[in-house]
């Protein structure tokens, strides 16, 4: 597998992390901490991306659900965590297996591919009301004043309640029967000649602005990705600080975004990647 990725972190410490193999990206999403946790997102993000990478290393061909609950529990374990008090992390992985991708998708990373879209919005059909009252705020021209704060804080308490149970969303915590509820397919690589990933921060605002012509990111190299993701920061800066016009929990979110081509469909620009990508 080829690999070409960029990120470009929202304030300081990015929450998302990417992580190469052989075989295999891993693009996962720290949850911003709006309410406090024991340790940051960007630690526990950091932690099991490792720790995926190391068992996807140690065990190419395994079960992805059962390495993501072993890895989630390890992670758990390293940090001392406990449920709902702590922070998650949408994961997605890509491995290229034989003449198949294999896809995990847990939380609201972007996956694309040809001729399909897969991401998991198990979260946002919760539509809770904080999100509603928030967005709608900001659409009116509130800014990001002590009211938002104060909404965004109340939204994650709220999803922390529903957080890895029936009936509400599941995502990597320290409940390793989350990844029970991943979601995994398979598709050809024969049918995908390329595979985009990416976290919500840079999707968002790439699609708001028309930047999602995923194939023609097909040939684009890590310094061409940045540029993009700058591009988008600079639109939001200086075109809608205020997110009135894309609402938007935070003025800049980090934002990650990775080019995948199976062995045999190199790109000229393409690049091997291998370790971590952060």
């Amino acid at each position: 597998m080829r690999v070409s990725a960029a990120q470009l972190p929202g304030i300081d410490n990015s929450d998302d992390k990417v992580f190469t193999t052989e075989d295999a990206v891993i693009m996962l999403d720290g949850a911003s901490a709006f309410v406090p946790v024991p340790v940051a997102a960007s630690t526990y993000a950091d932690r099991l991306g490792r720790h995926l990478r190391d068992a996807l290393n140690a065990a190419p061909d395994g079960d992805l659900r059962t390495i993501l609950a072993d890895t989630i529990e390890r992670t758990t374990r390293d940090l001392g965590l406990a449920p709902g008090k702590s922070p998650s992390s949408a994961v997605t992985i890509v491995r290229e297996l034989g003449d198949q991708f294999e896809l995990l998708v847990l939380g609201d990373n972007l996956i694309v591919l040809p001729d399909e879209v897969l991401t998991d919005d198990r979260m946002d059909r919760l539509d809770l009301v904080p999100r509603r009252t928030y967005r709608a705020r900001l659409a009116a021209g509130t800014g990001y004043d002590d009211e938002h704060k104060a909404l965004l804080r109340e939204l994650q308490s709220q999803q922390a309640e529903r957080r890895n149970q029936p009936g509400g969303y599941w995502i990597a915590e320290t409940d390793p029967t989350a990844a029970d509820h991943a979601i995994v397919t398979t598709r050809p690589t024969e049918s995908a000649p390329w595979v985009v990933l990416a976290t919500d921060g840079a999707y968002n605002t790439m699609d708001y602005l028309g930047l999602n012509d995923w194939p023609g990111l097909r040939g684009a190299d890590p310094n061409e990705l940045r540029t993009m993701l700058h591009q988008c920061e600079t639109w939001e800066a200086h075109a809608d600080p205020d997110a009135q016009e894309l609402p938007r929990a935070k003025r800049h979110d980090d934002k990650s975004v990775a080019v995948l081509l199976p062995e045999g469909r190199t790109s000229g620009n393409a690049s091997r990647r291998a370790g971590d990508a952060n």
